[in-house]
């Protein structure tokens, strides 16, 4: 059945349903977008295939390092082998994914730059932290940002790790270790780059400044420019993210937990 305006009943029932829950919920919509989307959407790259070569071994690496982190962190002690197989079906479904074919030359050669990252790595004290849950900054109560590094000590300091050397921190990574001192207030923050591009990988554990003021302030205020254009809709009292509520409207960063 049609009613005025070309809905059917249905619809309109649905539609009305709709508006009466709303109006009598009592629910908060905001913008939400990963810490990582921000970045990309401040220093956006036209793609090239070194680049997608690049992403592919970065997450081969954060992948395998994240599972047998947390085996280590239980108990378990992970064999070189395992691990150079996990990264190894990673970076095959990494390169099937952007269709990306590498010749067999060059294939070992990032094989066996992965397996010395992975072994590196591994000798460090970062190795078998956990990963931490994700925390939301909640700007001006409008735009949530999703911050989750990649290893933390549960108490006092958090990691972050590259697979190449980003000391001092280009502006990208600068952008996503701010982002993450701003969802883990209280903790001192750690850039880890093991350079793949080293042989054997130079090891670098390097101890990021505190946040200033007006660093705080800067950051939250393009934070929230880029998500009220690209976030996506969500309710905010559906959110089971830890939150950390920021208010930079008077020009202040004030966090509360």
């Amino acid at each position: 059945m049609t009613s005025g305006g070309g809905r059917t009943l249905n619809s309109d029932i649905s539609y009305d349903l709709g508006a009466w829950l709303r109006a009598r919920t009592n629910v908060t919509t905001i913008k939400t977008l990963a810490a990582y989307e921000v970045v990309q959407l401040a220093y956006p790259r036209p793609p090239t295939e070194r680049q997608e070569l690049g992403m592919a071994v970065g997450k081969a690496i954060d992948a395998t390092l994240s599972r047998y982190s947390h085996e280590f962190d239980r108990g378990r002690h992970p064999t070189v082998t395992a691990m150079n197989r996990l990264a190894a079906t990673t970076l095959d479904e990494e390169l099937r994914d952007i269709d990306l074919a590498l010749d067999a030359s060059e294939r070992k050669r990032t094989a066996d730059q992965i397996a010395a990252v992975l072994q590196a790595f591994r000798k460090t004290k970062v190795f078998g932290l956990p990963r931490p849950r994700t925390r939301m900054i909640l700007i001006d109560g409008q735009v949530g940002v999703y911050t989750q590094p990649d290893y933390w000590d549960r108490k006092s300091r958090f990691y972050e790790m590259k697979s190449y050397r980003a000391i001092p921190p280009p502006p990208d990574v600068a952008l996503q270790l701010r982002l993450f001192q701003l969802g883990f207030t209280g903790f001192d923050a750690f850039l880890v780059c093991v350079n793949r591009h080293a042989s054997p990988p130079d090891v670098t554990v390097t101890a990021i400044p505190a946040l200033t003021p007006t660093d705080s302030v800067d950051t939250l205020r393009q934070a929230l420019a880029l998500g009220l254009r690209n976030g996506r809709e969500k309710v905010l009292e559906y959110i089971d993210s830890p939150i950390v509520r920021y208010s930079v409207a008077q020009g202040t960063a004030s966090g509360t937990g």
